[in-house]
């Protein structure tokens, strides 16, 4: 008998024991609450699971959410290398090591006799993980150094890819991918209730309507439906907190957040020929509103939310390099028909296809401002 991808998933679960959790690089609420409900759900079935994002940083909008605490900004740790000595002829009566000049100096002292290089053995464990599962993740590469970094171990661990974009590459051996949802919270609570809905508690249920909600603007998105809506009173019939989700998504924005989204405002601009609404923030506007680049995450929504015409939305801003020097920042959602990454392949971006972010150096920010647009605009074009 065929296995649907639910039940796939199920008999790889049975199997694991300790399970990586990988966020991609442009966070975003949808995956982190996915992330976090996945892993309260795990615990529930006694299993080890661990959540990753490169160079994470704590929301201050989510820190309110079960576990947020324990993601990890990098994956360390992943296999131990083993020096094995056999002692049958000669017992060691003391061991010690130190470091000089990068190198590792290992000293055993037998008690009696020689040691010689033919009681040595070398050896690598098995991977720590067993099983990784991606959300919001629409390729491996959008994963960033997790995955650059560890490629060994995404090639040789099963992958399990939660998603509902429609740009998504379907790279993991079970694909979760539902481009008729519009969160990927959405995919995995309805997979949670198949795998085991006894288990979904008040907190697994506010993860994922904090996502929903943070996904779809509060239900505003044009890809809500009524099954969305139903899906939504199911979580709140679960104990989901919705009252509180809302009081930390849109009622803690900070003083200096709504002053640099009204600097935003004042230099914003539009290209209505491919869809394109940008804006430019200095340092000055940092300074005078006291709010910070986290903040920016804040501004993009807002202009997504009132410009249902925009298909790119752009965000240059100026930083300051680890040289003390500004450095120029973009951000640039992209909606439907456009890809975020390939956008702004030329200035060695990161990201996916639907976010995608840059950093350009020696650059003023009308210089900066002058190059990406052309950069975008040009590409656009030759795509539409």
């Amino acid at each position: 008998m065929v296995l649907n991808t639910t039940q796939q998933l199920q008999q790889v679960l049975e199997k694991s024991k300790h399970i990586l959790l990988v966020l991609p690089t442009e966070k975003n609420s949808d995956a982190l609450a996915a992330a976090l409900s996945l892993k309260l759900f795990l615990k529930k079935q006694y299993k080890q699971a661990d959540i990753v994002a490169d160079g994470f940083v704590m929301p201050k909008i989510l820190k309110f959410l079960p576990g947020i605490e324990e993601i990890k900004p990098e994956l360390t740790h992943l296999q131990k290398f083993i020096i094995k000595v056999d002692v049958s002829k000669a017992k060691i009566e003391t061991l010690s090591y130190d470091i000089k000049d990068n190198w590792l100096s290992i000293y055993l002292t037998p008690q009696q006799g020689t040691i010689s290089k033919n009681e040595l053995r070398t050896a690598q464990s098995t991977f720590k993980y067993d099983l990784i599962v991606t959300l919001g993740a629409q390729d491996l590469e959008s994963l960033g150094s997790v995955f650059y970094n560890n490629t060994d171990l995404f090639y040789r661990v099963p992958v399990v890819n939660f998603d509902f974009h429609p740009g998504n590459e379907h790279y993991g051996q079970i694909n979760l991918v539902e481009l008729t949802a519009t969160a990927t919270c959405e995919v995995v609570f309805k997979t949670l209730q198949q795998l085991g809905e006894a288990y979904l508690d008040e907190q697994i249920a506010t993860c994922l309507l904090t996502g929903m909600i943070s996904q779809t603007k509060s239900f505003k998105t044009t890809n809500v439906t009524p099954h969305t809506l139903g899906l939504a009173s199911d979580l709140m019939n679960l104990g989901a907190d919705r009252e509180k989700i809302i009081q930390h998504l849109y009622r803690t924005r900070s003083l200096g957040a709504l002053k640099l989204w009204g600097d935003a405002l004042t230099n914003l601009q539009s290209d209505r020929d491919i869809g394109l609404v940008w804006s430019t923030i200095t340092r000055e506007n940092f300074a005078r509103s006291g709010a910070s680049e986290e903040d920016l995450k804040d501004v993009i929504s807002e202009l997504i939310s009132n410009s249902p015409e925009a298909k790119l939305i752009l965000i240059l801003f100026e930083a300051v390099g680890a040289d003390g020097k500004t450095i120029i920042k973009g951000l640039l959602d992209a909606e439907k028909g456009f890809d975020a990454r390939s956008l702004l392949k030329s200035f060695n971006s990161s990201g996916n296809k639907k976010t995608a972010s840059l950093t350009l150096e020696n650059k003023s920010l009308k210089e900066a401002e002058e190059l990406v647009l052309k950069a975008i605009k040009d590409t656009a074009r030759v795509l539409n």
